[in-house]
């Protein structure tokens, strides 16, 4: 198709070529004039004809204009629809997960529904495997035959092991071992996994042992956790008793930290560690080691600490001995924690600390076992002081020592203030052959003592080392003033006035209550008043003034110290052993003095 514009040029030129021609021909021509008017008529066809093709050429301009608007707006509903599309993916997916997680509660109510109406799992206990595929089990005290569900598999059962059963009481399930039961004690190992245990009634019973016991090194005295309902034994118990007065290593104490005990340590050291050591001389000369050895005197005097000290010692000089690494053990055993209202409970503790004993012995470790406070075990049968729990606590308590001759290394040492209150037949030879008195110290001993506490490595005071040179001097003068002081009898220091049976007099000194606690506890206040010095002043360094004021500290505390009942039964405890005190007032220089009348009791009761 050709341009409007130029076929409508064309007409015009063709019009006018015509109109030349016209004027030129003659007039007379028709026909000419006939073809001319159809020229004309041809011309205004094709004038209408471009006149149509030009308005549609205009609006196709116009449409061409408005195309990329349209396209932007097409475009952006394009954008639009594909945001909404994308919504719609997500809110679906939303849904989904809405619907799946509905499931999912509907599937678990379900199940809930379904656990709360099905009837009850009774339990069993797995016994051992026949050869046609069934099983032997336990449930309900009974012994039962029963088939396995395909999905339980037979070669993962244990004997002991719980087991699920169904309602016709076929094993649906395996579970774990049970947790709770009986506690009893092994007293001997049979063939095929069973034993022996003893009840706490003192009754015995054969059980089996379950397959994780058997992997276990089991020994005679041993806590097991028995169920009743099988017989099987599930499992082994800490021993809680014994463990509770048992310590892994022994104290590392030895006898260079006891200042003033000297004889005593020597007589101890010849009644344990000879026999122990030199086992062949001893039975060369038909010696028999002590069984036990009795440490008493007054509180506070070194008793445990000797014990302590015994057992870090034996066990040093059997390492050196035998060239090899040796640990000791030591079982501290206080009366008044051993004591147990319920019947046959002390006698057993008692059976239990020996047997422990005896086990690590066995072992080749040295073992000593320090009853404390023996007095409040081990009364004298019959004497009316206590209950009747002596009567069968004693004879316990013999039969177990009598026992320990069998073993080596195990050393019974025994401490108390009041000896005259044990029963003789633990005191009889045989038994306890040693016994050594640990006495108050004297000033001599004293010194010893008080040089393991007030070393020269101490912070003394600058004024102290230059009054006497060296710390090593300034630490003696020191003492030695102290000590002065605390043994001094002068009428500032007179504390106790007693009045005996016959009816003597004699006045008691603070001097006569001394003990190596007691000077423990003076230096120990000295040092603290000298830290609270340092602190507050900025003055370092411990002074013969705190020592002495630390004594005159614990004078003011101890003024109220006889304070029992009897007051026979308190000069006892406190290592007065002479004739028996029918009275005691106190006398000590104060602004109040104060006396006391005491009512006289039988000799045996105290506070």
């Amino acid at each position: 198709m050709n341009d409007p514009e130029k076929g409508s040029a064309r007409l015009s030129s063709l019009r006018k070529s015509m109109r030349k021609l016209s004027e030129q021909l003659p007039g007379s021509d028709t026909t000419f004039h006939r073809k001319l008017s159809q020229y004309e008529d041809e011309i205004e066809v094709l004038q209408a004809q471009v006149k149509t093709l030009e308005e549609e050429v205009y609006h196709l301009r116009r449409r061409l204009d408005q195309a990329p608007k349209e396209f932007e707006f097409l475009r952006s509903k394009l954008d639009q629809s594909r945001e909404q599309l994308g919504q719609a993916h997500h809110q679906n997916q939303r849904m989904v997960q809405t619907l799946q997680q509905a499931k999912e509660q509907i599937e678990g109510l379900r199940e809930e529904v379904e656990k709360l109406s099905a009837p009850p799992n009774p339990y069993g206990i797995f016994a051992a495997m026949n050869p046609d595929g069934t099983a032997n089990i336990y449930t309900g005290g009974r012994k039962m035959k029963v088939n396995l569900h395909p999905a339980v598999q037979s070669e993962t059962l244990r004997k002991g092991q719980e087991l699920v059963l169904n309602e016709a009481f076929n094993v649906v399930a395996a579970a774990g071992f049970d947790e709770q039961g009986e506690v009893v004690i092994l007293k001997d190992l049979l063939d095929e996994g069973r034993a022996v245990v003893t009840l706490r009634s003192d009754e015995m019973r054969v059980v089996e042992l379950a397959d994780p016991l058997l992997q276990l090194s089991l020994k005679v005295g041993d806590h097991l956790l028995l169920d009743p309902r099988s017989g099987h034994i599930l499992e082994k118990l800490p021993k809680s008793d014994a463990q509770e007065f048992f310590l892994e290593e022994v104290p590392g104490i030895g006898y260079e930290a006891i200042g003033g005990l000297g004889p005593q340590i020597e007589m101890i050291r010849d009644a344990i560690e000879l026999p122990h050591l030199y086992v062949d001389y001893f039975r060369e000369h038909q010696l028999q080691p002590p069984k036990g050895v009795l440490l008493y005197g007054p509180p506070g005097c070194g008793k445990t600490l000797i014990a302590k000290a015994v057992a870090h010692s034996l066990a040093e000089q059997l390492a050196k001995k035998t060239g090899q690494a040796v640990k000791g053990y030591f079982l501290n055993v206080k009366g008044p924690e051993l004591l147990n209202k319920y019947v046959g409970e002390t006698e057993r503790q008692i059976r239990e600390i020996f047997s422990r004993a005896k086990e690590k012995a066995t072992e080749g470790s040295p073992v000593v076992i320090f009853f404390d406070e023996m007095d409040s075990l081990f009364r004298t049968r019959g004497s009316g002081i206590s209950s009747d729990m002596e009567s069968t606590i004693v004879p316990q308590f013999l039969a177990e020592l009598d026992g320990v001759e069998g073993l080596k290394h195990v050393i019974v040492i025994g401490a108390t203030n009041r000896q005259d209150l044990i029963d003789p037949a633990v005191l009889r030879p045989g038994r306890f052959d040693v016994k050594i008195k640990i006495d108050r110290p004297d000033q001599s001993v004293a010194d010893e003592i008080f040089s393991k506490y007030l070393t020269p490595e101490l912070p003394f005071a600058a004024t102290e080392i230059k009054a006497h040179g060296t710390p090593e001097k300034a630490a003696a003068a020191m003492i030695e003033a102290t000590i002065q002081l605390l043994y001094a009898a002068v009428p500032e220091h007179r504390f106790l006035e007693v009045t005996y049976a016959s009816g003597q007099q004699e006045t008691l000194y603070f001097k006569d209550f001394v003990s190596g606690a007691m000077i423990e506890s003076i230096c120990t206040r000295a040092k603290k008043r000298a830290v609270k010095r340092m602190i507050a002043t900025g003055v370092k360094g411990l002074t013969v003034e705190d020592l002495l004021d630390a004594v005159r500290t614990e004078f003011r505390e101890n003024e109220d110290l006889p304070n029992t009942t009897n007051p026979d039964d308190w000069a006892k405890i406190a290592g007065r052993r002479s004739e028996r005190i029918v009275n005691v007032r106190t006398v000590f220089d104060r602004e109040e003095k104060r006396s006391r009348k005491v009512e006289t009791i039988p000799t045996g009761h105290y506070l």
